[in-house]
């Protein structure tokens, strides 16, 4: 895999306060340049709920934990800016891509990378396809990411991780972006239909 054919790419992560539609309380990215993940950024976020105790238990955020952090308004735009114009990446990725789509209007990416949908085509043997199932089948080691399982900064680098291993099944970016884009999103191919005409 040559990854100077690869588009401007953020794996990305986030953590909601339990809520339905979630409030965003963490927002990581990870960037991969040149073959390898570069954090980007990593920020926590004070939502305008509380976050449940169901969420805490998940991601270990409380609400201690965000009283001083900024509001949403104040880190959408150093959040978007890298964004803009890129492919994203994430593990379920319509989770991300929902979040984030909700959370910055007008904002799609140019394509989006789910590495669920990639490690089911790459690894159709593995015995699960939860990410810390697809860490451990693949033997990623994860020693030099800072933080903790469940954390945005964490997730999105562990990702990248994944998404890089899985890349090297793939012999260029297209034939990887059309196995790991899902049906409907951005990036996804345009299928070649004939026209049919009625006589």
């Amino acid at each position: 895999m040559d990854f100077g054919t690869w588009p401007e790419l953020l794996v990305v992560d986030v953590e909601g306060n339990g809520a339905t539609p979630p409030d965003l309380v963490e927002v990581a990215a990870v960037r991969i340049a040149g073959g390898r993940p570069v954090p980007t950024l990593c920020t926590l976020v004070r939502p305008p709920r509380p976050i449940t105790s169901f969420a805490t238990r998940v991601h270990r955020i409380t609400n201690h934990d965000v009283a001083d952090a900024p509001r949403w308004e104040q880190v959408a735009p150093a959040i978007q800016a890298p964004l803009q114009g890129a492919w994203i990446a994430a593990h379920n990725a319509h989770v991300d891509y929902t979040a984030l789509s909700r959370h910055l209007p007008g904002w799609e990416p140019a394509g989006v990378i789910d590495t669920l949908r990639l490690a089911r085509a790459t690894y159709p043997d593995a015995p699960g396809y939860g990410l810390d199932a697809l860490l451990t089948h693949t033997a990623i080691p994860l020693d030099g990411i800072p933080g903790c399982r469940h954390r945005a900064g964490f997730d999105a680098h562990a990702t990248a991780l994944l998404l890089l291993d899985l890349a090297g099944h793939y012999p260029t970016w297209q034939v990887l972006a059309a196995a790991g884009v899902p049906p409907g999103m951005p990036g996804a191919a345009v299928p070649d239909h004939e026209e049919q005409t009625l006589w």
